[in-house]
Order: structure tokens, then C-alpha cells, then sequence
């Protein structure tokens, strides 16, 4: 099992909710923006909030530039990427991949199902094309070839 130890762990809570404010904006917010929207639903501290905003910015998940003497964070990416980043890495760590997607699989809904099989298919048809010789659509091919 080759993890990389500097991969995304799930967010706690309060980074969580800061994260969220970042995500919900087009632009970038300073401390006391993010404070200031949080303060309607959680009683937190101004400097909880910077602190919690330059763990994220070590992590890498936001990024900041100076405006004068206040810092302005933004996501560093959207909040997909960073699920599709939690979700390879619970592969890495699992030890059966095929397993786990077994199981995993085997937990989602219906309509869960359905957007599996759609992102599938699209892959099929817009990366690969087709199926091979062996009767084999190129993107299940292509997930054989990574777990082996």
C-alpha cells in the first residue's frame, strides 16, 4: 500500500465551515470576511479563524495573497477536486482496492448508481471510444490496468 503521506486528510469540522465560506465565493475573503459570515451560525474567536485559515494555506488547500496588511484566502481548488484527492487516497490506504470499490459500491443509492454508470459510459465514449478485442470497454481496461 504506497500512500503519499502529504495527501489531503478529511477536513474537521471547523475547517470544514471555512472552507465552505471560501468555496461559496468567486473571489477571495479575508479573515474577518470568513469571521464575519460564520458569526451568524458559530460563536467563534477572530483568531480561531485566522489560525484555522493558515493551517488550510500550509496544507495547501487555500491559497492567500496580501491586501495591505490583511491576507485574502481563496480555495485553492474546487471542492470536487478535493473529494476526487480524499477518495484515491482511501484507495491507496485500503489494501484490496477491488474490494473496497466492491463494498463501496455496494452502499450507494440508486441515483448514486445511475451518475457511476453515466461517468463511466462518458468516459468510454469521449476518452477511449468503444470496446477492444477483448470485448472490453477501454475505461474498465483502464481501471484493470491501474489496480494490477
Amino acid at each position: 500500500m504506497t500512500s503519499d503521506p502529504k495527501a489531503p486528510r478529511p477536513l474537521g469540522d471547523l475547517e470544514r465551515l471555512v472552507m465552505d465560506q471560501l468555496w461559496a465565493v468567486d473571489g477571495a475573503l479575508t479573515v474577518r470576511e470568513v469571521h464575519e459570515r460564520l458569526s451568524g451560525t458559530r460563536e467563534l474567536a477572530y483568531t480561531t479563524v485566522m489560525t484555522v485559515l493558515d493551517r488550510l494555506a500550509k496544507k495547501r488547500l487555500t491559497e492567500r495573497e496580501r491586501d495591505g496588511k490583511a491576507w485574502r484566502y481563496k480555495a485553492a481548488a474546487p471542492r470536487e477536486e478535493l473529494a476526487v484527492d480524499l477518495m484515491r487516497d482511501a484507495l491507496d490506504r485500503a489494501g484490496d482496492r477491488r474490494e473496497a470499490l466492491v463494498r463501496f459500491v455496494g452502499q450507494v443509492s440508486d441515483e448514486e448508481a445511475a451518475l457511476l454508470r453515466e461517468a463511466l459510459s462518458r468516459l468510454e465514449a469521449t476518452e477511449l471510444g468503444g470496446v477492444d478485442a477483448d470485448g472490453v470497454a477501454p475505461a474498465a481496461r483502464k481501471l484493470e490496468e491501474r489496480e494490477g
